[in-house]
């Protein structure tokens, strides 16, 4: 349903994209991650046909067309990183107006407000509105078409509980009805909550690609178990001890530093304490995204030289 084949695009001399290959299937969900200006919402514009290549091509729909012709752009849905509407206008009239555009009819209008949680709200103007609630005007606009592919930037960015509840519940029924998504976020739990794969792009290229199992998998295996001893003498004996499991163990001033997953910390916490080591400390840290990308991102350099 989506395709980028080489993808690139360049603003003068700043690359945004950098050959891109990626396929998503119809009624799959895909996740773009990455840190800030690695191209996410670039790759997403243009899928939506806002954006053109300036290298490669992004092709859309069943049979594929350029993303930019009218054919393509008809059987998508984008929802922009940042929604603005008229802010004289109710959240109903916005509704309204971009229904009548897609040629819906008008009790689509108060089914994506219920479904949005803003059918309470929807005959105040917007200025009246909450960053989080105008981000959830933006969802109900973004969910009135009954299109087969939704492109959304950030969905979850500006919400509150109420709005994440109800773009997880917009999201799930239209991946039963066998919707086509591909979604951007800083969010590792949107991709693990969602997401079919995982594409993590860094400085505008793709650096890995991974099912929300893999992921999960080299995530934990980032993490990291700090313990300390009562008594700082028996600390070289505890790292020795732990090593025994985990050979990466390290010592950082008086803490024995274990990494990887946390399936392997009782088994070190049981060595430790087994050659005498009693515990006064103990602490843990699940694996990042900023340390995921780093590792990607040297992977690549690497595999390149």
């Amino acid at each position: 349903m989506i395709s980028y084949r080489g993808f690139t695009k360049r603003f003068g001399r700043q690359v945004a994209v950098e050959g891109l290959t990626l396929e998503v299937s119809a009624g799959e969900t895909v996740a773009l991650l990455g840190p800030n200006g690695s191209g996410k919402t670039t790759s997403l514009k243009a899928a939506a046909g806002l954006v053109r290549a300036t290298e490669g091509e992004v092709l859309v729909g069943a049979p594929p067309r350029p993303a930019g012709d009218a054919g393509a752009r008809w059987c998508c849905s984008f929802l922009p990183q940042k929604v603005a509407f008229p802010e004289a206008l109710s959240g109903r009239e916005v509704v309204d107006f971009h229904r009548a555009l897609r040629g819906g009819e008008a009790a689509r209008t108060d089914e994506v407000l219920r479904f949005a949680s803003l059918n309470g709200a929807g005959d105040r103007l917007v200025h009246t509105y909450s960053g989080g609630m105008i981000q959830r005007l933006g969802l109900a606009v973004a969910m009135l078409p009954d299109a087969p592919i939704l492109l959304l930037d950030e969905p979850t960015a500006a919400l509150d509980p109420a709005g994440l509840a109800a773009f997880y519940g917009l999201v799930e029924r239209r991946r039963r009805a066998g919707s086509t998504l591909l979604f951007t976020s800083h969010q590792l739990g949107d991709a693990e909550r969602l997401a079919d794969r995982v594409a993590v792009l860094v400085e505008g290229r793709l650096v890995g690609l991974f099912t929300e199992r893999d992921l999960a998998r080299r995530m934990a295996d980032q993490g990291t178990m700090r313990v300390r001893l009562e008594t700082a003498t028996a600390t070289r004996e505890a790292l020795a001890a732990a090593r025994e499991v985990c050979p990466g163990a390290t010592l950082d001033g008086d803490d024995i530093v274990v990494p990887g997953s946390s399936a392997l910390r009782p088994a070190v916490l049981q060595r430790i304490q087994a050659a005498g080591g009693i515990l006064s400390g103990l602490t843990t840290e699940e694996g990042r995204l900023d340390k995921l990308y780093l590792e990607l991102v040297k992977d690549e350099r690497e595999g390149q030289a």
